[in-house]
């Protein structure tokens, strides 16, 4: 499968002001998202707490992570972003994929809005 982005907002929850916009590799390996530590803080995140993570390569690494609204296909949602290293590659967790209600299409490697259902 390709590599799929998307462009997303991030910004301090309810605020209008600043925020880091990108284009973030969508990664349903990855938990929570990530994004360089210098954007988030001139996007006014600030770090709220510490959580260690397993990379794709087995080893555990430590990141601070801040909360969030994320925008992205018309959608808002919230999250922890991680404070990455400033020259990593911005990437969309699946938790914020789950809760704005967009899926993955593996055959045809476009993102896609599930219908709100009701039960």
């Amino acid at each position: 499968m390709g590599f799929v982005h998307v462009p997303v907002s991030v910004k301090v929850p309810g605020s209008s002001e600043d925020r880091y916009e990108a284009l973030f590799l969508v990664d349903t390996g990855a938990i929570d998202s990530m994004a360089p530590s210098h954007e988030l803080r001139r996007a006014g995140i600030q770090p709220v707490g510490r959580k260690t993570y397993e990379l794709a390569d087995g080893s555990r690494q430590e990141f601070a992570f801040g909360l969030a609204q994320i925008e992205f296909m018309g959608e808002i949602t919230a999250g922890r972003v991680m404070f990455g290293p400033d020259d990593v590659e911005p990437f969309l967790g699946v938790t914020a994929l789950e809760a704005a209600g967009v899926t993955i299409d593996p055959a045809t490697q476009t993102l896609k809005k599930r219908p709100a259902v009701r039960t």
